[in-house]
């Protein structure tokens, strides 16, 4: 357990301490595969919980810890608290660990603090959204944001949101059933005939050699939202899961990508799933390129966001994102909507989408793109997964849909 929780220390010390993201970080950091599950289930949780385990500390502690000492304390809450780790083997392994990283002074400090939680608990003295904020380990500006659009309810039912989904999508001309059935592995249906929940699913050949790929519920509603047509701009494609999937709507998909390295994860992923029909341009949407004017009767702009929709699946968002942080994003979304709008032919469709359950980002986003143009409006679309209907688009919510995505649909009408 040791080796593990000291791997952990250096993932999440990256994330606290370089701001480094927590999958680059599990990436860079040389791990034993057979820790591999339980470390990226430490890591993975102490980064979703951290408010919660930052509150903790505060009670726990009477004055702040260095950040190295609150890193181990929080691996030990955390696999109290929620992997239900025998109180003795956490607080002996974060007393080695201690030790390991040269901080045996703090040995006894470390073992006080775990012991007297393990003891006493700590209880939440808070109300309203600080409540909730702590409670879910949400940022406070986020459930103020969500409970001003949502209302009370509504808001901790999508925070409270707490499973983990394996989402599988078949390829063109692949029976999934059968192929699932065959390989014994435990599905669920979803509303989309391709697309299955799946338990305990190991990655096999058929990933490589193309028979399916991975591919959130929210994006695979995305795309069976887009109509099918001739040409297809895909305005912020990376890593391209929705131009492979939209590839056989569409006799092109132009898939644009303003990062290089990006780019080259979209062809990759086209590649392994056999779309040959993709072509992708390494180029910034939110610059006019007057090539494109008036060039194409569908665009699709799944839009760089807050990503709070998908916070399970990338928990350094609640470390990251900030009000002004949500503003910035704001701007870009409306630059990059206004700019490719121009290269939208009268009466083609132009798909805005986010993985973000903010409004701001969303219907809020679309109000204001619509006040400034006047030669759009929108069409309400009718998804076959269960949804939350705004004003202009649809919003998948976690407790409902699985994650957090938006839709809407634009349609230039002069």
């Amino acid at each position: 357990m040791l080796i593990t929780y000291y791997d952990a220390y250096n993932v999440l010390t990256s994330v606290y301490s370089k701001g480094a993201y927590l999958k680059q970080a599990l990436s860079d950091t040389p791990i034993r595969e057979s820790t591999r599950p339980h470390l990226n289930k430490i890591c993975y949780g102490v980064l979703d919980k951290d408010i919660y385990l930052s509150y903790l500390l505060d009670k726990l502690c009477a004055k702040s810890p260095k950040l190295a000492i609150k890193v181990i304390l929080k691996i030990g809450l955390y696999s109290l608290i929620y992997l239900k780790t025998a109180p003795y083997a956490v607080t002996d392994t974060c007393v080695e660990l201690a030790k390991k990283l040269g901080k045996g002074g703090t040995a006894g400090f470390i073992n006080a603090v775990l012991r007297n939680y393990i003891r006493k608990g700590v209880e939440i003295n808070e109300t309203g959204n600080k409540l909730l904020s702590i409670k879910y380990s949400y940022p406070e500006f986020i459930i103020n944001k969500l409970v001003k659009y949502y209302g009370l309810e509504l808001t901790e039912n999508i925070i409270s949101y707490d499973e983990e989904n394996t989402f599988v999508r078949f390829n063109t001309g692949i029976d999934g059933e059968k192929y699932l059935i065959d390989n014994g592995v435990n599905y669920e249906k979803t509303p989309y005939t391709d697309t299955f929940i799946v338990k305990n699913f190991k990655m096999n050949e058929g990933f490589y050699s193309g028979v399916y790929t991975f591919q959130s519920i929210g994006s695979v509603a995305i795309c069976d939202l887009v109509e099918s047509g001739e040409t297809l701009l895909d305005a912020c494609s990376a890593p391209g899961g929705k131009a492979v999937n939209l590839s056989s709507k569409f006799n092109k998909v132009i898939a644009c990508e303003l990062h290089s390295h990006r780019a080259e994860l979209i062809k990759s992923y086209a590649s392994r799933m056999g779309k040959d029909n993709i072509e992708v341009l390494n180029l910034d949407s939110t610059v006019y390129n007057n090539d494109f004017e008036n060039a194409f009767s569908s665009i699709l702009c799944d839009a760089p966001c807050s990503g709070t929709g998908v916070i399970k699946d990338n928990p350094d968002i609640k470390l990251n994102r900030t009000d002004s942080s949500i503003v910035e994003l704001n701007e870009t979304q409306l630059k990059l909507l206004t700019n490719i709008s121009k290269y939208l032919k009268v009466g083609g469709s132009l798909y805005y989408s986010t993985c973000s359950i903010l409004n701001d980002e969303n219907d809020g986003l679309v109000e204001k793109f619509l006040n400034e143009n006047k030669d759009f409006t929108f069409e309400m679309v009718e998804p076959k997964l269960n949804c939350h209907k705004g004003k202009y688009g649809v919003t998948f919510l976690p407790h409902i849909s699985y994650a957090g995505f938006y839709f809407c649909k634009l349609k230039r009408i002069k």
